[in-house]
């Protein structure tokens, strides 16, 4: 539990591992027994067949509601689940307590499909501000970590995102096109061009930390919903890299941003994906 003059950094320093339990627990308990043993009854559409949502889901974001605002006494939660049961919830992210991030299961069609490829993310944001985020891919077995100016850690070991090598094509991680708008999918198209590599994106939290791990250059996506976001572009600041959106700002956890937008190992292959974004908006 926070202390009541402790500052929020204070408590990361202290309770970053119990945060990080809290997650291993609640995919322990709600997400690993029920991979490749979903019943069909397990299953509901949300928006549409790419659009999906588990008994796995819904109980782990559950789980880590309870065990989170346990932890940070006066801290609120936003998940994927409760805002769709309720879009109002969203809105405390632009709110003045502390809020926790989360996507319980990012990479549901991966999951319902028995693939290892999907994750858990948490975020701990403040007024707008990305301080801490946690990462886990519990078919894999790997957990990355980021705190803001201490640096990412997969693993216990730091990530650097490097660079992409001179001369190669940019792989590129992009939004489905079932996510994308007309007009996003106009500038989408100017990816594909000379010294790019373009592919769909799996789950966005993994790309992410394929880009801190220097496996990806960049990713280019069309949606803002923070809980597929938010945990992701802290871990590649953290590992050395940036974000822009299609005006050459940061992204904004709070929402307003002009889409698509890049995630990408460092600045300069970042600026390039834009350009390449605005090229094919015009």
């Amino acid at each position: 539990m926070i202390e009541e003059t402790e500052t929020i950094d204070e408590f990361l320093a202290r309770r970053s591992a119990d945060v990080e339990e809290a997650v291993r627990k609640a995919a322990a308990a709600e997400i690993m027994p029920r991979f490749r043993r979903l019943a069909a009854h397990e299953v509901d559409q949300k928006a549409g067949p790419h659009d999906l949502v588990t008994d796995a889901d819904r109980l782990a974001e559950r789980h880590l509601t309870e065990a989170l605002g346990a932890l940070l006494p006066g801290s609120v939660v936003v998940g994927e689940e409760a805002v769709h049961a309720d879009p109002a919830t969203y809105e405390a992210i632009q709110g003045d307590a502390p809020v926790w991030i989360v996507d319980p299961v990012d990479g549901t069609r991966q999951f319902v499909r028995g693939e290892p490829g999907f994750c858990t993310l948490v975020a701990l944001a403040h007024r707008g501000a990305l301080l801490a985020s946690w990462t886990y891919a519990p078919a894999r077995d790997q957990f990355a970590t980021a705190i803001r100016g201490r640096g990412a850690h997969l693993d216990g070991e730091r990530l650097l995102a490097g660079s992409p090598a001179p001369g190669r094509d940019l792989e590129v991680a992009t939004s489905h096109p079932d996510y994308t708008t007309d007009d996003q999918k106009r500038a989408l198209l100017g990816l594909w061009s000379d010294g790019i590599a373009p592919r769909s994106c799996g789950s966005a939290g993994l790309e992410y930390l394929a880009i801190a791990r220097g496996d990806l250059d960049a990713t280019a996506f069309s949606w803002e919903a923070a809980w597929d976001h938010a945990a992701g572009l802290l871990l590649v600041e953290e590992a050395g890299g940036t974000h822009l959106t299609l005006t050459g700002e940061p992204f904004r956890v709070t929402g307003g941003n002009a889409l698509p937008f890049t995630a990408a190992r460092d600045e300069e292959t970042a600026r390039k994906v834009v350009e390449l974004l605005r090229r094919g908006s015009r």
